[in-house]
C-alpha cells in the first residue's frame, strides 16, 4: 500500500513531529544526533564510530560528539571491542529503545493527522 506526500505535507509532518519533541520531551536532539540514533536503530548492527563517521560522511570526533551526548542522555552506549581495541561499539540501549518507538509514534500519529 502506497502513501503518498506532496512537498508541503512533508514539510509540515517534520515541522509537527519536532515541533512535538521540543515541546514535550527533555531529549532534543540535533539532526546529526537524531540521524546517528535512528542508524544505530534502524540498521542491523555491529557499529562502530568509524563506521558511523564514513556511512554519514562526517568526522570521527563528529560522531564522538554527538555519542557523548546521547550517552548521558542514555540513548546509546559504547564499550571497547574486544578483538580489535582501536574500534569502539556502539551500543543500543532500553532507553533509547523506547525514545524511537515513541518517535515513531508521534510520526505515525502526525501524519495520520495531515490533511489530505
Amino acid at each position: 500500500m502506497g502513501f503518498e506526500f506532496r512537498a508541503s505535507q512533508a514539510l509540515k509532518l517534520w515541522h509537527d513531529v519536532t515541533l512535538g519533541l521540543v515541546r514535550e520531551e527533555e531529549t532534543d536532539l540535533s539532526a546529526r544526533q537524531m540521524t546517528v540514533l535512528l542508524t544505530v536503530y534502524l540498521e542491523p548492527p555491529p557499529h562502530t564510530v568509524r563506521g558511523l563517521a564514513e556511512k554519514l560522511g562526517v568526522t570521527k570526533p563528529a560522531i564522538t560528539r554527538a555519542l557523548d551526548t546521547m550517552g548521558r542522555m542514555k540513548l546509546l552506549d559504547r564499550r571497547r571491542d574486544e578483538n580489535d581495541k582501536r574500534n569502539v561499539i556502539i551500543m543500543r540501549t532500553v532507553e533509547g529503545a523506547l525514545y524511537v518507538e515513541r518517535l515513531g509514534d508521534k510520526i505515525t500519529k502526525s501524519a495520520l493527522d495531515l490533511p489530505h
